[in-house]
């Protein structure tokens, strides 16, 4: 099962969970001093807000959200094999979970981060780039936890 993912960066936390609570028909399921998520059947998202002093508001990324593994290599394998370079992140430490992902940028600039969440972590994260993330220019993106590295 596969669910769309959605992460704005607003400026206003509060007005922003009442806003997104009134459109959606739900309370978060998800509340941190910083951060918000509505888990959701219908429809089947997964948004995230947050409010990040060093970030611009509006979309931060976009993405699917996977519940195993094989949902996830099959993901990988639909971009790369199209050849399109990712960022993969092992057991990431970002927005209160521990992820396996895999980033990728679309044509046009945009961030989609493809994710199998193991586990709730106790704080936001800021995991670093990997290492051997490609150089600017190369049609890779570097994404830090959640970064709008647009």
């Amino acid at each position: 099962m596969q669910r769309l993912h959605l992460h704005i960066n607003v400026d206003d936390l509060d007005k922003s969970i009442t806003y997104y609570s009134a459109l959606l028909g739900h309370k978060p399921s998800v509340e941190k001093p910083d951060y918000a998520k509505w888990l959701l059947d219908e429809p089947r998202v997964n948004l995230a807000i947050s409010r990040r002093t060093d970030r611009q508001t509006g979309v931060n990324h976009v993405g699917i959200q996977v519940e195993n593994d094989s949902e996830l290599k099959q993901l990988h394998s639909r971009l790369t094999e199209s050849g399109y370079l990712t960022q993969d992140q092992q057991a990431a430490q970002c927005c209160y979970a521990i992820s396996n992902k895999h980033w990728s940028v679309d044509p046009s600039g945009v961030s989609w981060e493809l994710f199998k969440t193991m586990q709730q972590a106790d704080s936001y994260g800021d995991d670093p780039v990997p290492a051997d993330t490609p150089p600017p220019g190369t049609g890779h993106q570097s994404h830090g936890c959640c970064s709008s590295a647009h």
